[in-house]
């Protein structure tokens, strides 16, 4: 994708984005009656953009990436609050073979149906070696037993995608596509503070039937569809998370500078540079990602850095309105929980820095030599 198509993307999304910050309290108040909004400019556009194209693309992150940086500038929770593949879409697109990937577009082509993706778990976190969702071969078939967590969608999905394993090894974890009306699926909507559109609840499985054809990765070598793909979902997943971080924080700095502070304009420049660098990095990842470079230790700053930017900004930055200022500015209010949330999406930051660690031990420029010079 070139630069000038990103563009297209972004100013295509940009148009739209004061619809979406228009609803924001809204469905911030009311996350379980946002079908008042679905013909919403806003969320036509995103529905739009966001859907599993008929084939891999491979500029596909980036083009996602450069759309949520627009649409979340908006409101993220009105971006999370619409229909279609979120972030079940991204493992989709990496992971389903020809017959999945229609399965899955066509369920979700009436632009009010969403999608759920399952990784989190009530133990582990979002730990993925330590997984216990089991998808089980049984007399009568495969069968889906476990429990996952803070799953966007869960209460309202028509479908997903579930991480689960088949045996005890990272090659035996697998993603499957899972139908919400399928025998043994439970799901609950869970109290939230912030990013309250996206519905974020629990889903149990017990017994759920699982038709081989709904394995995704089938068709990949098995070093690529274990851990290999849940490595580049998870990267990719990432990316769209720091995305949302980053253009929260450059929605406050929009916000001051629309109603007026206590400061010059002048003085929220160096915020606004540390949000345009982050903003580089963020789409930097994305690249990579698709590229298919590294283990997502890219991604894992990102994702670390714009979470650390957000929530620095939607702490500090609204006392310039005065000492009221989360009182008297309801959104302002709103995205400083939206910030908080974005910290416990894909991986906490202490999980982000494990990562970028990992990737600077492995980097070969980083080893120590015998005599005790770098290598």
């Amino acid at each position: 994708m070139t630069e000038e198509s990103i563009a297209a993307v972004r100013a295509e999304v940009r148009a739209v984005a004061a619809d979406l910050r228009a609803r924001a309290l809204d469905v911030d108040a009311h996350p379980a009656a946002v079908a008042r909004h679905l013909d919403s400019p806003g969320l036509r556009a995103v529905h739009r953009i966001s859907t599993v194209p008929e084939r891999p693309e491979p500029d596909r992150c980036r083009r996602l990436t450069a759309a949520t940086l627009e649409a979340a500038r908006g409101d993220a929770g009105v971006l999370l609050a619409g229909p279609g593949p979120s972030l079940a879409g991204v493992v989709v697109d990496l992971l389903a073979d020809d017959a999945q990937r229609a399965r899955f577009r066509s369920a979700l082509a009436d632009g009010r149906s969403w999608a759920f993706c399952a990784i989190t778990e009530p133990q582990g976190g979002s730990d993925v070696l330590a997984l216990r969702t089991e998808l089980a071969r049984t007399p009568d078939g495969l069968r889906l037993s476990g429990a996952k967590t803070y799953v966007g969608n869960a209460s309202r999905g028509r479908l997903g995608v579930v991480l689960a394993r088949t045996g005890p090894t990272p090659l035996h974890l697998r993603a499957v596509l899972v139908r919400a009306d399928a025998g043994g699926v439970a799901a609950a909507a869970l109290p939230m503070a912030g990013l309250r559109g996206g519905r974020i609840g629990r889903l149990t499985f017990t017994g759920v039937p699982v038709a081989p054809e709904d394995v995704l990765g089938s068709h990949l070598p098995p070093s690529r569809r274990g851990l290999w793909g849940v490595i580049r979902a998870f990267a990719s997943v990432r990316v769209q998370v720091a995305a949302m971080a980053t253009a929260t924080a450059a929605a406050v700095c929009d916000y001051l500078t629309e109603h007026g502070t206590r400061s010059t304009p002048a003085e929220l420049d160096p915020v606004r540079a540390r949000i345009e660098a982050t903003e580089r990095l963020v789409l930097e990842a994305a690249a990579a990602v698709d590229r298919d470079e590294g283990r997502g230790q890219l991604s894992a700053l990102a994702k670390l850095t714009a979470t650390r930017l957000a929530i620095g900004v939607t702490t500090r930055l609204p006392a310039r309105l005065g000492p009221g200022a989360l009182l008297d500015h309801p959104l302002l209010e709103k995205w400083r929980r939206d910030a908080a949330g974005f910290e416990f999406m894909e991986g906490t930051s202490a999980m982000q820095l494990l990562h970028v660690a990992d990737g600077a031990l492995r980097d070969p420029r980083h080893r120590i030599a015998p005599d005790g010079a770098a290598a």
